[in-house]
């Protein structure tokens, strides 16, 4: 596992909408950097976290918990479809009656 390495993978989808796998601090820097959408302050609190995580200031899962939170805010939040299953996955489920 290389250092900065993500507990469990984030999925997010790019693009035009391409499902990308973000297993790094690193990786999450790279998408923040490369974000085209508004660079709000959940944008701006995101990139400061994992740069903190890179400087060794604070721990990986800080950064990884702030990507993901704000992949969920900007609509970006992949379902991790290899883990449809798992428990971690059922956080983000919607149920249509």
């Amino acid at each position: 596992m290389k250092v900065g390495s993500f507990s469990h993978p984030i999925h997010v989808f790019v693009g035009l909408g391409f499902p990308y796998e973000i297993s790094s601090v690193m990786e999450a820097c790279q998408v923040l950097d490369e974000w085209s959408g508004s660079r709000t302050s959940i944008h701006a609190a995101t990139s400061a976290a994992c740069r903190s995580a890179l400087a060794g200031k604070t721990d990986v899962e800080s950064a990884r918990l702030a990507f993901e939170a704000f992949a969920l805010a900007q609509g970006i939040l992949a379902p991790d479809a290899l883990q449809a299953g798992d428990e971690q996955s059922d956080r983000f489920s919607v149920s249509v009656n």
